[in-house]
């Protein structure tokens, strides 16, 4: 039987600091009876989808990526909000806008037609493998571990570029983390911003909304905080560290991606879900609970 293979867009961090979104990712995909294809040819998204219309250089780098996605497929995946974030809303812009099209490819060595799908994993896993098949694949189910699903703004707004799932209580993650066997914990701040871009230069906003969105998951029994965005996790992981600091009787949460819990879910090892490159280890929780 041919394996269903999908086109898949890394991004940057995925191959840096985030090797194990990507690696759990990939294993977790084989595991459910595809593969994650990565792109021949592919560059930096530009990280942040401008805002200013006229600013047609900022689309020249996400238009490269969906003109050498558009090669291999009708669909592009990503896992990185962020990177899904600037490729969906890049996307959206040049199919709204023939003339900005036309400008963008004045800038790129070959046109885009604007024919590509952006699609989010989180998407492929809901719509095209099935909850129900991620459910009956789970070996090493995790019903013992509280779990807040954490959105943040990339992956649901602006809604209609974006559309993953509602904007106001989406349950996309949620429903993965059930499907997985875990507890999934609702809190207020799921859909709040960590701060983002922000940790470049006013780490102390950072450190306010990402505490804000730490502290509203442990109020609500959170053990384990689960995200797609590198820049949110980075942004948690940092702050709560500044937490600890602060107030000693702090106790740490691991912040970990979804991929790395399905993966765990899913019968891989540490290595294999990439769990060594966390700063909060989620390790001593699983053993105290037996999973």
């Amino acid at each position: 039987m041919d394996i269903m293979k999908i086109p898949y867009y890394p991004g940057c961090t995925l191959n840096t600091t985030a090797k194990g979104f990507d690696l759990s990712a990939r294993e977790s995909a084989r595991a459910l009876g595809f593969e994650m294809e990565e792109l021949a040819q592919w560059n930096c998204c530009g990280a942040c989808f401008p805002l200013s219309p006229g600013n047609v250089m900022a689309l020249a780098a996400p238009a490269k990526v969906l003109t050498n996605a558009r090669k291999e497929g009708e669909s592009v995946t990503t896992l990185c909000s962020v990177c899904y974030n600037v490729l969906k809303r890049t996307n959206a812009a040049l199919n709204e806008d023939k003339e900005r099209l036309a400008a963008v490819n004045d800038f790129i060595e070959e046109d885009y037609d604007g024919s590509l799908k952006v699609v989010h994993m989180l998407e492929v896993l809901r719509d095209s493998i099935g909850f129900d098949k991620v459910k009956d694949a789970v070996t090493r189910p995790l019903g013992k571990i509280k779990t807040g699903a954490y959105y943040g703004c990339m992956l649901l707004r602006p809604f209609k570029d974006i559309g993953i799932d509602r904007h106001e209580g989406p349950t996309v993650i949620e429903d993965l983390l059930g499907a997985m066997g875990c507890e999934a914990i609702d809190f207020p701040d799921k859909i709040e911003c960590c701060g983002a871009h922000l940790t470049m230069n006013r780490e102390d906003v950072v450190e306010k909304l990402s505490g804000n969105v730490i502290a509203s998951a442990v109020n609500r029994g959170a053990e384990v905080i689960v995200t797609s965005c590198p820049l949110c996790q980075y942004n948690l992981e940092k702050s709560q560290a500044s937490i600890m600091e602060a107030e000693p009787g702090h106790k740490e949460i691991p912040i970990i991606y979804f991929t790395q819990l399905l993966g765990l879910a899913l019968g891989q090892t540490d290595e294999m879900a990439g769990l060594g490159g966390n700063k909060f280890d989620i390790r001593p929780l699983l053993k105290e609970r037996g999973v």
